[in-house]
């Protein structure tokens, strides 16, 4: 538990409005892509908005 609070810690919150089939979408994504590669929910949620950002050129 402690290691998951020292992850959490490093991160800060976006709250984003959205229907409730993306908001299934996104977390179904998020959850297949934990189980299928191993890595960290919170490394898979920066990636999302980092090729967000590098998308629109912010």
């Amino acid at each position: 538990m402690a290691e998951q609070e020292r992850s959490t810690s490093e991160f800060s919150e976006i709250k984003l409005m959205v229907s409730d089939d993306l908001y299934r979408a996104f977390q179904r994504c998020v959850w297949i892509l934990v189980h299928e590669t191993g890595r960290d929910r919170f490394d898979i949620m920066r990636e999302v908005v980092h090729d967000f950002l590098i998308k629109y050129e912010c």
